[in-house]
């Protein structure tokens, strides 16, 4: 669909750097109408607000096992999350959350993105639109001719932009989760602590990791067949570990981009889709 919500006069390095302060808890100007957007991962939901210039005021994450390969799941768990995440919104920002936009992976069907636009409602949200995450992303990003992919938890998405419009999408299993399943059975861990020591040592780790960053890697390369000459720009929380993006760009022999605070791009363009 067409963002409805107006793109701030700035670039996606200064909208994240706003983001940077949001998650430092540092004060942000606010003003004008709230917009906000929802991204509901396979383990994560994201929730991003802006402003009345279309700058973020307020950005919150929270585990969440509600969806798998985007499709919900457990619904219950995902309207909690919701929930609790307008609910931190509200407090943060001094105003109540009334509506969303709701992000949805390019690969699912129609009935599956509309279980997003329920869970809103359900968490007491008016569901302002549904944005494919692919989309949403670059309405952040703004690229104009290469190869967004959007990695998850559960699922890589790819979009193939040129002069700034969408030409082919798709959406494959596979993301940030796959990883974590590598790394508990190599260390003989749970999950959970793959997922920790991921965070926070990415990079010790990365020896273990190749094999289902290659795996990535491939999904990327046959979703953006016959486009090999476009640069790859990586957005989403699954690949936010130190190396990762030179590993990508070493198997695809080609220039891989990636950006800070990238579990937050998606959203944020959510966001600006919010009427």
């Amino acid at each position: 669909m067409t963002l409805t919500a107006v793109r701030p006069a700035h670039s996606a390095e200064f909208c994240l750097d706003r983001v940077a302060r949001c998650l430092e808890a540092a004060p942000v100007p606010l003003s004008g109408e709230l917009h906000a957007g929802v991204d509901l991962g396979t383990s994560t939901a994201v929730l991003t607000v802006t402003d009345g210039d279309g700058l973020p005021t307020f950005v919150a994450s929270e585990p969440c096992e509600a969806l798998r390969d985007g499709v919900v799941v457990d619904f219950a768990e995902a309207v909690e999350a919701v929930s609790r995440l307008a609910a931190a919104a509200a407090a943060g920002t001094g105003r109540r959350i009334a509506a969303a936009a709701a992000g949805y992976p390019p690969g699912v069907g129609a009935s599956e993105s509309r279980a997003c636009r329920f869970v809103l409602e359900r968490a007491g949200l008016d569901c302002t639109a549904l944005v494919d995450e692919v989309s949403a992303a670059n309405a952040v990003l703004d690229i104009g001719d290469g190869v967004l992919v959007d990695v998850g938890a559960g699922s890589t998405g790819v979009g193939i932009f040129r002069d700034g419009e969408l030409v082919e999408v798709g959406d494959v299993p596979g993301g940030g989760h796959h990883l974590n399943l590598i790394l508990a059975g190599a260390l003989g861990t749970s999950i959970e602590e793959a997922e920790r020591r991921k965070r926070t040592d990415g990079a010790g780790h990365l020896p273990i990791l190749r094999p289902g960053l290659e795996r990535i890697a491939v999904s990327i390369e046959r979703l953006s067949a016959g486009h090999g000459s476009l640069p790859v720009h990586l957005a989403g929380g699954g690949l936010m570990l130190p190396g990762a993006a030179e590993i990508v760009s070493q198997y695809l022999e080609r220039a891989v981009v990636e950006y800070p605070h990238a579990l937050y791009i998606t959203p944020l363009g959510l966001a600006w889709s919010s009427p």
